[in-house]
């Protein structure tokens, strides 16, 4: 499989993850009109109440560097930085299987 994915941990600084959310928005809705995003989920840490996590699968590397290198992601970062608490925690993975895959 070509198919590309992301989990990412974004720390909010002390009680600005529901603004950190927020600004993450314009994001969530530029990724809905992606080519090759499949998924570009925004997650709350059910137990750490200052960090969000996204899901993020891409059809292809293609996908993946489509979305990183757009004007909407610099964008985005921009809006986020003044909420965040740290640097984003990234994982990359290969999706192999599973139900909606």
């Amino acid at each position: 499989m070509s198919q590309v994915a992301l989990i990412v941990k974004i720390p909010a600084l002390p009680g600005q993850r529901a603004e950190l959310a927020a600004a993450m928005a314009a994001g969530l809705e530029t990724a809905k009109g992606e080519e090759g995003t499949r998924f570009y989920i925004l997650h709350e840490d059910a137990v750490d109440a200052d960090a969000l996590w996204v899901y993020e699968m891409y059809e292809n590397q293609e996908g993946l560097a489509a979305h990183g290198g757009s004007e909407a992601f610099k964008l985005l970062g921009a809006a986020m930085k003044p909420f965040m608490g740290g640097r984003p925690e990234i994982t990359f993975t290969n999706p192999i299987g599973g139900k909606g895959f």
